[in-house]
């Protein structure tokens, strides 16, 4: 029987990885003075916990994301495409960290990418 990680969840590291990287993930974005405003009234263990269910589902792990739809989570938050980037961006840094090759860590952010106008347009009237 092979122990080859089978999804990208097993080869980042499985649950406790996830957790460290959403962990990482929102020290960068909340340092970063272009972002830090969309989090200031944000409850950011409920976020951590709901960006790990969020980033455990999309790497193929078996966990349900409970969270509201995502353009309703983010409904009023007036977020640009370039902060949309930006974040993105953030987040193609933390997963250089992991044992995952550039081709799948595109892969992860071409999976965000899918909710680019639920975020963008969830409040701005812009379609990314």
């Amino acid at each position: 029987m092979s122990s080859t990680p089978t999804t990208l969840f097993d080869k980042i590291g499985g649950a406790e990885a996830v957790k460290a990287m959403v962990d990482e993930f929102y020290r960068r974005v909340t340092q970063d003075p272009e972002l830090e405003h969309y989090f200031r009234s944000v409850e950011m263990d409920k976020l951590r916990r709901m960006q790990f269910e969020f980033f455990a589902a999309a790497l193929g792990g078996t966990v349900t994301y409970t969270g509201r739809p995502i353009i309703h989570a983010h409904h009023g938050l007036k977020i640009s495409l370039v902060d949309f980037q930006r974040f993105v961006q953030h987040l193609f840094e933390t997963l250089a960290k992991y044992p995952l090759s550039e081709q799948e860590c595109y892969d992860i952010i071409s999976r965000l990418n899918l909710y680019t106008n639920d975020v963008v347009s969830a409040g701005t009237g812009i379609v990314g």
